[in-house]
C-alpha cells in the first residue's frame, strides 16, 4: 500500500470536507469490497498446514506414537494432540 497525496486526486470541495474531520493526519480509506482473504489463503500456507495435519493424523492412526510424531514434524506434544483431537472430532 502506498500513500497518495489527497490534493493530487480529490476535488477541492471533497478535500475541504475531509479537512473538517481530519486535517494534516494520515488516514486509511478501505476498499469498497470488504471481503478479505482468510489467513494463508493467498500464499497456500493454509492448505499446506491442512495437508500436514492430515498426514499427522494418518500416521497416528497407523500406529506412530506421539513422541515419534513430535520428532518427525518438529511440533510440541500438545500441538500434536490438538491436531489429532481435531481430526477425531471431524470423524464423528
Amino acid at each position: 500500500m502506498k500513500y497518495i497525496n489527497a490534493e493530487e486526486i480529490l476535488p477541492k470541495k471533497v478535500l475541504d470536507e475531509i479537512r473538517k474531520y481530519v486535517d494534516g493526519e494520515v488516514i486509511y480509506i478501505p476498499k469498497k469490497n470488504r471481503i478479505r482473504a482468510g489467513w494463508g489463503e493467498k500464499n497456500g500456507v493454509r492448505d499446506e498446514y491442512r495437508e500436514r495435519n492430515s498426514r499427522i493424523y494418518n500416521n497416528y492412526r497407523e500406529g506412530v506414537c506421539i513422541n515419534q510424531l513430535v520428532d518427525m514434524y518438529n511440533l510440541s506434544k500438545s500441538g500434536i494432540r490438538k491436531i489429532i483431537k481435531s481430526h477425531i472430532e471431524k470423524d464423528y
